[in-house]
């Protein structure tokens, strides 16, 4: 017979990432085949959703099920309740699948479907990507930042660029690995961006932030579980990024960090 690790958890649907183009992408199917993995070692059955043959999470051999759908809220909860699922991740299809967490809790609720977020919950994820909750996180615990805000016009994008000072950062909100990201220097160029790349509205907020010339990029990887913290390393970039968000030379330990 077979010994479930938890036996309130016996199915799970892990979400994965949607259509993506060459360069971009791949490390989020890679989370996603590990969480199938791990799931099955456990012995908990694990469904896939995805739409993209080109990935490994669509192989037909990766999970107990997949299932070839767009990454939406209402498909998403169509497999929930096809499956029976008891829990369902949406952490691991980047930025696509994190999106569809919100409106997928709110479809679970909707249809009394017995089922979980597992691991990072909604309320987290939102205060993680909402810049302005998240800055206000930030200055309680006493973490420095580079001044900026969160605009939901074009007049109040350019107040804000005229506070900081040129040249600023400009960004959709909710987004990862610096999607439509760009140094702007002036005005023209600030309301180019706003009407070429991103329609800003009260729904889809852009952030303006100072731009740091010089700074050097660190990555952090920690793992914490409440009470300890583990460190796993300390790494530096030496290189701009290539086409994706992880594709730049780094190196351990850092170079321009000394001992404190």
């Amino acid at each position: 017979n077979e010994v479930r690790v938890d036996p309130d958890v016996e199915s799970v649907v892990v979400v994965g990432g949607g259509p993506i183009r060459i360069g971009q992408g791949v490390e989020f199917d890679y989370c996603a085949v590990h969480a199938v993995r791990a799931l099955r070692e456990l012995g908990i059955d694990a469904h896939v959703v995805n739409n993209n043959p080109e990935t490994v999470s669509t192989d037909y051999d990766t999970s107990d099920g997949l299932f070839f759908e767009p990454i939406s809220a209402e498909e998403v909860a169509d497999v929930i309740e096809t499956t029976g699922a008891d829990g369902v991740m949406v952490q691991f299809g980047g930025q696509t699948s994190v999106n569809v967490g919100e409106p997928l809790k709110a479809e679970i609720d909707r249809r009394g479907l017995d089922c979980s977020i597992l691991g990072t919950s909604v309320e987290a994820m939102d205060l993680a990507e909402d810049r302005d909750r998240f800055n206000v996180l930030m200055d309680e615990m006493g973490v420095a930042q580079p001044e900026g805000g969160t605009a939901t016009s074009e007049a109040e994008a350019l107040d804000l660029a005229h506070r900081i000072g040129y040249p600023v950062l400009v960004r959709p909100s909710y987004v990862l690995g610096g999607r439509a990201m760009r140094v702007v220097e002036n005005d023209a160029e600030l309301e180019e961006y706003i009407e070429e790349a991103v329609r800003v509205s009260p729904d889809k907020p852009i952030l303006v932030d100072q731009f740091l010339a010089d700074a050097v990029e660190l990555d952090v990887d920690a793992v914490a579980d409440g009470d300890d913290v583990l460190l796993g390393g300390v790494m530096e970039h030496v290189e701009s990024a290539g086409v994706h968000s992880g594709d730049s030379a780094c190196m351990i330990p850092p170079r321009s960090l000394d001992d404190d």
